[in-house]
């Protein structure tokens, strides 16, 4: 028997509520709701983040591992919007190697890049010198042609 509020009456004659919305996925168990709390109660931005991390399922405890990886990849440079989106996590193998092999081949772009900035870079420094070597060698000619008169 059901009634208009989504609740079910089991045998017993107690009320059984289905669960429906976003929290069904959510992960609530003592210790992610104890650490929820005491996030909020400690800083409530942390607190937030934990709630947000129950809401997606995940354990609480996973939660130190996960932000020390995202700070490393942004710190060591690594880190793009891309890396941010759940990818495919091995379902199509065929697309993870498309996908891996167009981030080498964005590598590879940069690197070269890098590189002609570097050679460039070099060459100017190579023609402001040969430049001043020039003006240099027309100074002592003509320093010198002013000496001997």
């Amino acid at each position: 028997m059901t009634s208009s509020n989504n609740s079910t009456i089991n045998d017993s004659g107690q009320y059984r509520f289905k669960r429906k919305g976003c929290c069904t996925k959510g992960n609530w168990s003592g210790i992610n709701i104890a650490a929820m709390v005491i996030g909020f109660i400690v800083f409530w931005p942390l607190g937030l983040l934990i709630l947000y991390w129950n809401i997606k399922g995940r354990n609480v405890k996973d939660l130190p591992r996960a932000v020390q990886q995202k700070w490393s990849a942004m710190v060591n440079g690594s880190w793009s919007p891309s890396n941010n989106i759940d990818s495919s996590n091995g379902e199509n193998t065929v697309f993870d190697e498309y996908q891996q092999t167009q981030y080498d081949r964005i590598v590879e772009i940069k690197d070269e890049i890098k590189n002609r900035a570097r050679s460039f870079s070099d060459f100017r420094s190579n023609a402001k010198r040969r430049a001043d070597e020039d003006e240099f060698q027309e100074f002592m000619s003509s320093d010198r042609s002013k000496d001997d008169k």
